[in-house]
């Protein structure tokens, strides 16, 4: 996507912007994220991709071509899990997915195949009505797969689980982006889910993207440089950085933080110069969600 743009006619003709001039690409292979609050423009953006909503401006390429005018030629390598999916309730989970197989021309052993890779081969022969909401996903997830796709378009597919449902959907969209085959666009709100499943990740706010690249380096962009530092008197310590011009803060277990120190090793320099001897001394790992918060601002 480049330069996309998405707007509707609102109540008085409000104009509202549910994209604007957003720019996106995915590389192939493994997990891609789109992270972002309810309301940044994440479900618009995987409508336009499919070809189920019209840009107002801008590119859309999928696997390559344009969308919408290209969509046809590659909709079939194209797997999505974008509602709460729907099935016949009182048929197995088995028979939902020979129907749609048979109706997209797919050959029955691949139902066996996707069945196993979702993990529901030994609950297949039950009704559907009788899956929890985790299996009902996983299934949903296992039609999607039915054409073996080279992308898999999951919008946020944790919603409504419990923490059973959530890590099971975790794992299995882990295994699915690390098979080589398959690229993962996953769609959510959740940072945890983010950072423990996917390799690369695209921030939006407000329609427009914030960040992206890397989850490493989109966490090492947004890192707070702090280091903690333990001493056996970090009252004389912290006075004796300030001195020398860091910015140092008390932290919440008696320690110091360091922030913004450009290389850790000038900090121990300094306290071994004025008799203070480190005997701990950690950068400070940032998580996605304090990423998020120091990408954001307060444009989220």
């Amino acid at each position: 996507m480049a330069g996309v743009a998405k707007t509707y006619r609102g109540r008085g003709g409000q104009v509202l912007r549910a994209l604007d001039g957003l720019d996106m690409t995915v590389d192939s292979g493994g997990v891609h994220g789109l992270l972002g609050p309810n309301g940044s423009g994440k479900t618009t953006s995987i409508r336009i991709l499919l070809g189920l909503v019209r840009p107002t401006a801008g590119d859309v390429r999928l696997l390559d071509r344009p969308v919408p005018d290209d969509l046809p030629r590659v909709i079939g390598e194209v797997g999505a899990l974008v509602e709460t999916p729907l099935f016949f309730p009182g048929f197995t989970g088995r028979r939902n997915l020979r129907l749609l197989a048979e109706t997209a021309g797919v050959p029955a052993a691949r139902v066996e195949e996707c069945l196993e890779l979702v993990d529901l081969r030994e609950r297949a022969d039950e009704r559907f009505t009788g899956y929890s909401l985790g299996m009902k996903q996983r299934l949903g997830i296992a039609a999607a797969l039915l054409k073996a796709p080279r992308l898999l378009v999951l919008d946020e597919p944790s919603n409504g689980l419990d923490p059973a449902g959530i890590r099971d959907v975790r794992e299995l969209i882990r295994r699915l982006g690390s098979g080589g085959r398959t690229t993962v666009l996953l769609s959510s709100h959740l940072l945890p889910e983010i950072q423990q499943v996917c390799d690369s990740v695209t921030i939006l706010a407000r329609g427009r993207q914030v960040a992206a690249g890397p989850v490493s380096s989109v966490l090492d962009r947004a890192g707070t440089g702090d280091v903690r530092v333990a001493v056996p008197d970090p009252a004389a310590a912290a006075a004796v950085l300030q001195g020398a011009g860091f910015s140092v803060s008390p932290a919440p277990d008696g320690q110091i933080l360091v922030h913004g120190a450009p290389a850790p090793g000038e900090i121990t320099r300094v306290l071994a110069g004025h008799g203070h001897y480190v005997e701990e001394l950690v950068r400070v790992t940032p998580d996605l969600e304090s990423a998020f918060l120091a990408i954001t601002g307060d444009r989220a």
